[in-house]
């Protein structure tokens, strides 16, 4: 699975920067933040303009993060992918086909080394690990975990978006905007 070559997917939270996302070349765009009454019509929006949208589900308002959510969220709302800290979801998420892109937020040790003894079991299509512009540790999870790798948060400049890419990412997501430019 790919992202046809995308290496920056859009992150966005609010409308201005959902019509900035449908106004770019871009296929691919992450849904960081909405209300589950919202759903429908930014995903009418962005299937007209054809593009594609990957919802993170934590942060779905009124909609709880579990299996459930994934059934409702595939039958009514149709995303290209799911992402989620919980396993549960990124589990029910690659049962229905589409892209399954486990969340993990490395702070120390203890975290990365959770990391590695998840992922076997899981085996999401797609890391995404925060903060994002630890080169070294995207190297590292990357060979350790044998699953492509996104990086996300705190990547501020083009520099670090490189700095990522180089370190074996297959993508950065950004909010940036100034960041939105085709890699």
């Amino acid at each position: 699975m790919s992202f046809q070559s995308q290496q920056v997917l859009p992150a966005f939270r609010d409308m201005k920067q959902l019509e900035r996302f449908i106004e770019s070349e871009y296929e691919y765009g992450l849904l960081l933040e909405s209300h589950i009454g919202q759903l429908r019509g930014i995903m009418k929006a962005v299937t007209k303009a054809q593009k594609k949208l990957i919802l993170h589900v934590d942060l779905i308002n009124g909609l709880k993060a579990d299996e459930y959510a994934v059934e409702y969220l595939c039958q009514e709302i149709e995303p290209a992918g799911l992402i989620s800290t919980k396993s549960k979801v990124i589990l029910k998420a690659k049962q229905k086909g589409i892209y399954a892109i486990q969340r993990v937020f490395l702070l120390d040790s203890t975290s990365l080394e959770k990391t590695y003894k998840l992922m076997p079991k899981i085996q999401p299509d797609y890391i995404e690990i925060l903060p994002g512009i630890i080169p070294s540790l995207i190297k590292e999870v990357r060979e350790k975990a044998g699953i492509p790798i996104l990086a996300g948060g705190l990547i501020k400049n083009e520099q670090h978006v490189a700095q990522a890419l180089e370190a074996g990412a297959t993508a950065v997501t950004t909010s940036r905007q100034e960041l939105w430019k085709t890699y």
